[in-house]
């Protein structure tokens, strides 16, 4: 196949520009903030709870927990999804439901505040589907408009605007958040302004993105089906089509693993800074912008190791890289200021890169297909059940032991694994060549 045109590939590297705020200014930065002034007391030294249908929980663990409940969700329903979207050819309409919900959901936040913390609790949920669901069908766009040997630098080009796209925005964020007095507004309400751009932001380059992408094919199937069991007949078709193909599976296991860590580590970098380490609020957010620039130029010398290397040694070598990150965490003394933006540094050079070589991976794994949507929802759905399983455990672990310490610990061993699986299939790969 051939690459599509400039036009196409710049569409579909957009819609990263154009949701990307909501992994910087939501995920990372100015919400969780925000979120632990709401739900806390701001006395560090101190435990704070929240009270959700009269069961009690620590703030940062209910962060996990009410993440974690949305990537269930999300693991849910985008099977049954993506494969209706292979089979009627409608993935940019989907794509164009979810890039809205998300973006309206974000701009409801400007509503959460401390008499109205259920509100804030939803929005996080239903924002949080928006993106991550979208993401299935702008994922599987890139088998469909990139020649394999144009995947590597196509998925980093991808992540690449998402970081630019984030930064500005950010930037724009902190003339309110930073300097509040300036407009006639308090603290709360420069947030409350950040996050009603974001879903501005996201809403208005999503749509003009979306725009530019093809429609799908739809695949012509049993008419005397419905839609939702034609939609079950196509995952099914592809589940079976997985067990005949031992490379893609194996790395999918590893994919599961590491991949557990690194979303966990970006959804709860934050509040562990803010919360465990008492960083300062401005270098806290110095530090997440670190990792924003830093990771441009990690996801594109990935890229290129990847396609100079192999995408498999790469994604080795990067998973060792947060292994060190994962103990260089646990050790950084409270207030730590120098250690955290070292971290970041290194969590930022391969952020991006293990992201964008992860995806480039697999659809290189994949056959040549029409089902790329219901292909992508397994890539998906081993994403987002990996989520959850780390959110839990980094809350779970977080409540037994009382301090996010041992939670970020914890995330080395999955790393580990996740290494001796890439280095297994490695060697499946090897003996595949000869």
């Amino acid at each position: 196949m051939q690459t599509a045109s400039k036009k196409v590939v710049n569409g579909w590297a957009m819609y990263d520009w154009a949701n990307s705020v909501y992994s910087l200014v939501i995920t990372s930065t100015i919400f969780p903030r925000y979120y632990d002034w709401v739900t806390g007391d701001e006395h560090n030294e101190t435990i704070d709870y929240v009270t959700i249908g009269g069961y009690k929980f620590i703030n940062t663990a209910l962060y996990d927990y009410v993440l974690a409940f949305a990537f269930i969700i999300v693991a849910i329903i985008s099977p049954l999804l993506s494969s209706i979207a292979d089979y009627r050819g409608n993935k940019k309409q989907f794509l164009q439901f979810f890039c809205t919900m998300g973006s309206l959901a974000c701009a409801s936040m400007y509503f959460f505040d401390k008499q109205h913390k259920f509100i804030g609790l939803i929005s996080i949920i239903i924002a949080c589907i928006g993106f991550w669901s979208s993401l299935v069908f702008y994922n599987s766009y890139l088998p469909e408009i990139a020649a394999p040997e144009d995947r590597d630098k196509i998925s980093a080009k991808g992540f690449v605007m998402g970081y630019i796209g984030s930064v500005i925005l950010q930037l724009i964020c902190f003339a309110f958040v930073l300097n509040p007095t300036m407009f006639g507004i308090d603290g709360e309400k420069a947030s409350k302004i950040s996050f009603l751009l974001v879903g501005i932001w996201w809403l208005a380059f999503g749509w003009l993105a979306i725009g530019r992408l093809p429609n799908g094919t739809g695949i012509k199937g049993n008419q005397n089906n419905s839609i939702i069991s034609q939609g079950y007949l196509e995952l099914h078709k592809v589940w079976n089509e997985l067990k005949h193909l031992p490379q893609l599976k194996r790395f999918l296991v590893s994919f599961f693993f590491y991949n557990m860590g690194v979303q966990t580590v970006m959804l709860a970098a934050a509040l562990y800074g803010s919360h465990e380490l008492a960083i300062p609020g401005n270098n806290l957010i110095i530090a997440i912008l670190i990792i924003q620039i830093v990771a441009i130029p990690g996801a594109n010398i990935m890229a290129k190791l990847a396609s100079n290397w192999g995408n498999l040694k790469t994604l080795m070598l990067a998973v060792l890289i947060w292994v060190g990150g994962c103990v260089l965490g646990y050790y950084i003394p409270e207030g730590g200021i120098t250690q955290f933006y070292i971290l970041a540094i290194i969590v930022g050079f391969i952020m991006g890169g293990i992201q964008s070589v992860s995806r480039s991976t697999y659809s290189k794994l994949m056959p040549e297909t029409h089902d790329t949507t219901s292909y992508f929802s397994f890539y998906d759905v081993t994403e987002k059940i990996a989520i959850v399983i780390g959110l839990l455990s980094f809350g779970k672990i977080t409540e037994i032991t009382g301090s996010q310490r041992n939670s970020v610990l914890a995330l080395g061993l999955f790393f580990i694994i996740g290494f001796i699986l890439l280095y297994r299939s490695l060697k499946l790969e090897k003996n595949a060549a000869v």
